[in-house]
């Protein structure tokens, strides 16, 4: 089968604009409320000062989900996804108890 310029370049336009889709759909995903039944579960707290150190002992000040391995975002998003939650945005001052420093 030979490929043609008129091919590559459809091809090209779908693959772009699929990716352009995908990422608005990111942007546009729920937040995520801390009465949500997996946020609950893992302890999850939008602002990580507030987090109970008595309950979650693995907790340290300065862990925060904007530098977990976990947050699909830029260190200074507000929101980004978080795969533990369903790709549910997460605030970036939260915590919950499955945080992984990022390297």
């Amino acid at each position: 089968m030979k490929s043609s310029r008129r091919t590559f370049l459809i091809t090209s336009l779908g693959v772009a604009s699929t990716f352009a889709l995908s990422r608005q759909g990111f942007a546009e995903a729920p937040k995520l409320s801390e009465s949500d039944p997996t946020a609950v579960a893992l302890g999850y707290k939008m602002d990580a000062t507030k987090v109970d150190k008595t309950k979650y002992a693995k907790y340290a000040a300065g862990q925060t989900c904007s530098n977990c391995q976990f947050y699909q975002g830029k260190p200074t998003d507000a929101f980004a996804p978080c795969p533990m939650f369903g790709g549910k945005q997460v605030d970036g001052h939260g915590w919950c108890s499955a945080y992984n420093k990022k390297a």
